[in-house]
C-alpha cells in the first residue's frame, strides 16, 4: 500500500522520518511517497485532504480534525521550544504595530493571539524570512520558530516573550507544536500500522543519531550542523515516542482554547 505524507524539511521532521523513509525498518508492506513543505502548506493542505498523512500544526489540525486522526508519536511536544516574539532592541510595540508571523494557521499564531490580543497588524511571512525583515524595519517585530530561536541574539535582536513559557506557566503542561494525522477515511488497521512503523522510525532514529545525517544534512541546505543537532534536540523528545498522559492533555487543553467543536482527536 502506498501512501502519501508530507512532512518538512526542518531537521527535527527528517531526523524522525529518515528510517521510515528509506526502509531502515520494517514498514510492515507500507511505501511512502513524501512531499516536502513549509509547515503552513502542509497546514493548508490538509484542509483540502491532499495527503494521506501530513505533518501539521496543532493550530491548523484543530480546523480539520473531522478529516484527520492524531498519531500517538511523531509530535514536536515539549518544554522550553515554543516560538519567541523578537524585535530590534529599541522598537516600542503598540497594538498598531506590525508583527510578522509564519502562518495565520500555525501554533505560533494561536500562542500570540491568546498573550497578545490586541496584535492584530499581523502580516504573514515563510518562517526563515522573519528574523531579516526584523533586522531589515521592515516589520516592528516577528514570531520565530525552528533553527530562528538560535540565531536572533547574534543578531542583535532581543525577545519580548517566548510564548511557550506563556504557555507552560498558564497551563504547567508542555507545548503542543505540530503532530502527524492521518486521514480518518483510510482503515483502523492502516491507522494503526502506521503508528507502528512511525514509532518504530522515531526510535531507530534515537538509537542511531547518525543513521540520519546525510538525509538530515541534504535538506538543512545551508544550516550548520551545530544548529541543525540543537534544532532536533529541541523538538525531539519522549513525546515523539508517544504523547503520553501528558501529552494528550496539553493537545486537549489546547483544542479547547481554540474554542472549535470536535469529538475525537484521535481514531
Amino acid at each position: 500500500m502506498k501512501l502519501t505524507l508530507g512532512f518538512s524539511p526542518c531537521p527535527n521532521d527528517t531526523f524522525i522520518f529518515d528510517a521510515l523513509v528509506h526502509h531502515k525498518i520494517d514498514t510492515e508492506g507500507l511505501e511512502f511517497e513524501v512531499i516536502f513543505a513549509d509547515v503552513e502548506q502542509l497546514n493548508k493542505w490538509a484542509f483540502q485532504r491532499k495527503l494521506d498523512i501530513t505533518k501539521l500544526s496543532y493550530n491548523a489540525f484543530t480546523h480539520c480534525v473531522h478529516d484527520y486522526a492524531l498519531l500517538d508519536s511523531g509530535s514536536a511536544l515539549g518544554r522550553n521550544c515554543g516560538p519567541l516574539l523578537i524585535k530590534q532592541p529599541n522598537t516600542i510595540l503598540t497594538k498598531e504595530s506590525k508583527i510578522a508571523i509564519p502562518g495565520k494557521y500555525t501554533t505560533a499564531n494561536m500562542l500570540l493571539g491568546i498573550a497578545y490580543p490586541e496584535y492584530q497588524n499581523k502580516v504573514e511571512l515563510l518562517f526563515s524570512e522573519i528574523e531579516n525583515k526584523v533586522l531589515e524595519g521592515r516589520i516592528d517585530a516577528g514570531l520565530i520558530i525552528h533553527e530562528n530561536r538560535f540565531t536572533y541574539q547574534e543578531k542583535g535582536l532581543s525577545k519580548v516573550k517566548d510564548l511557550g513559557e506563556f504557555w507552560e506557566e498558564e497551563t504547567g503542561l508542555p507545548i503542543p507544536l505540530g503532530g502527524i494525522v492521518v486521514k480518518r477515511e483510510l482503515p483502523l488497521a492502516t491507522f494503526h500500522k502506521i503508528n507502528r512503523v512511525l514509532r518504530k522510525s522515531v526510535e531507530y532514529a534515537f538509537e542511531n543519531p547518525n543513521s540520519s545525517a546525510d538525509y538530515v544534512k541534504f535538506h538543512a541546505q545551508e544550516m550548520g550542523k551545530e544548529i541543525a543537532d540543537a534544532h532536533i534536540a529541541l523538538y525531539v523528545n519522549n513525546y515523539s515516542i508517544s504523547l503520553g498522559e501528558q501529552g494528550r492533555k496539553a493537545v486537549e487543553l489546547l483544542f479547547e482554547k481554540s474554542g472549535r467543536e470536535f469529538n475525537s482527536i484521535y481514531i
